[in-house]
């Protein structure tokens, strides 16, 4: 796969809680030089960084992050201000102890809130599969589909564990069997040019990391 269309599925991530503005506008620099998807970065930073890409990269920023047990409503402020500021892309962590209780109906509810006021931008929604078990997976591409967001995501990165090659099989085994109509975002532990390639080949759309576009820069791969 060619490396200019996996730094394409890319959101060159920097979710650091040391981040300099500093780091987040050398973010920003890469992700315009190698084309990728979009940044992602902390809400405070958005307003800067709509500014500074001036549109030559789409910012994304997180909601609820990284534990995801903010009211609803809370994230809905969060994300209705991060959307005001400039931000393309919000990826958002669902209520994750809701969703192993088993209250799918909340979980959907939620989604659908911030989707409210996301409207046109792209909603991700991080469901944490590490904290998961096999039917939760199962569940959670269909409530995200139910809500109206537009991707399933894996992972904050933040947890014990990221993203595996068999999440993302799941998800795209239920997409595709009940023509769900999401896309999926791999993200956390995405370390190699050889796991991105898997990972898309699986059929994630975007990947969740800041590793890729630091080995094309030190293997001068561009």
């Amino acid at each position: 796969m060619d490396i200019r269309e996996i730094l394409g599925k890319c959101d060159h991530t920097q979710l650091s809680v040391t981040a300099t503005w500093e780091d987040i506008r050398a973010l920003i620099d890469d992700g315009i030089k190698y084309h990728t998807a979009s940044v992602c970065i902390p809400p405070c930073y958005v307003k800067q960084a709509n500014e500074y890409a001036q549109g030559k990269v789409a910012v994304c920023t997180v909601i609820g992050f990284p534990n995801g047990y903010n009211t609803p409503m809370s994230k809905y402020t969060e994300a209705a201000e991060a959307v005001s500021l400039g931000a393309d892309e919000v990826d958002m962590v669902i209520n994750i102890g809701e969703m192993k209780a088993h209250h799918y109906e909340a979980v959907r509810d939620e989604i659908q809130l911030v989707k409210s006021c996301c409207k046109d931008k792209i909603l991700k929604v991080i469901v944490e599969t590490c904290l998961l078990n096999e039917l939760e997976k199962i569940m959670a591409p269909h409530l995200v589909a139910l809500a109206g967001a537009d991707f399933i995501k894996t992972s904050t990165g933040f947890s014990k564990a990221g993203a595996t090659f068999r999440d993302v099989e799941i998800f795209k085994n239920e997409i595709e069997k009940h023509n769900l109509g999401i896309k999926i975002k791999a993200a956390g532990g995405i370390s190699s040019i050889a796991d991105a390639e898997k990972f898309i080949a699986l059929g994630a759309d975007r990947l969740g990391t800041s590793r890729i576009v630091k080995i094309v820069k030190e293997e001068n791969l561009l």
